[in-house]
């Protein structure tokens, strides 16, 4: 749990002027991972860590859905929240696109950017990432892994209360299935160094702006601990 003090202690300070957080003190609180909660693993697949740790930037050219260095700093931090999740029982859920044939009418996309056919396994979730036979995973149409899927009937099914959310876009499915999930009730906690996005100043008002609204945007570290706490509760 973060203090009041410790709120504003993320990746946003160097970017985020006095005079804004002034604007937004009222948002200021305690934050936390809420009970019951499940882990959504958004849009790790594989076209996001092709060509390898570069900047976005100069993997245009050749590689113009990749994430680059952003996605492959997050292969770490987001296997170990994976792992302190199965050590504490939490429920698992990966998402990817939906690109099966004639499951959709024309114009009916995820974002506005022009669409590419897909490649091969460009949406398989990425090697790094184990999927185990007890985790779900969820094909969807649109941005919100919430959207036109079976997710919410899932969540009430197992009892979840909360969300973790971490992966990416973090101004596109991220942002769009953490909106969903606090509407729809939950408390929403997002792991700042297991998200990312193409553009990190992108990145950071994306963060800055659900964590005053809607989610608590969390460290790494804070996650683990709390769902350590979980696992030795269990014991």
């Amino acid at each position: 749990m973060a203090t009041k003090e410790q709120f504003e202690d993320h990746c946003w300070k160097d970017i985020v002027s006095a005079q804004d957080l002034e604007l937004y003190k009222t948002y200021v609180r305690e934050t936390s991972i809420g009970p019951r909660p499940a882990l959504l693993c958004i849009d790790l697949y594989n076209v996001v860590y092709r060509g390898g740790p570069h900047s976005p930037y100069e993997l245009e050219a050749q590689y113009p859905n990749s994430c680059g260095v952003y996605a492959h700093r997050a292969i770490q931090p987001t296997l170990d929240v994976i792992a302190a999740a199965r050590a504490a029982n939490v429920p698992i859920f990966f998402c990817t696109k939906d690109v099966s044939a004639n499951n959709r009418p024309e114009h009916a996309v995820s974002t506005k950017r022009t669409q590419t056919p897909p490649g091969t396994d460009d949406y398989g979730i990425y090697s790094a990432f184990e999927v185990r036979p007890e985790d779900v995973v969820i094909k969807k149409q649109r941005a919100s892994m919430f959207q036109g899927t079976p997710l919410a009937s899932h969540l009430t099914l197992l009892g979840v209360q909360s969300l973790i959310v971490l992966g990416e876009a973090t101004s596109g499915c991220v942002r769009a299935s953490v909106l969903e999930g606090f509407s729809a009730g939950f408390n929403v906690a997002v792991v700042e160094e297991c998200t990312f996005d193409r553009a990190e100043h992108v990145h950071k008002m994306n963060l800055f702006d659900m964590h005053h609204k809607y989610a608590d945007v969390m460290h790494v570290e804070e996650v683990i601990e709390h769902l350590r706490k979980m696992q030795h509760t269990q014991s």
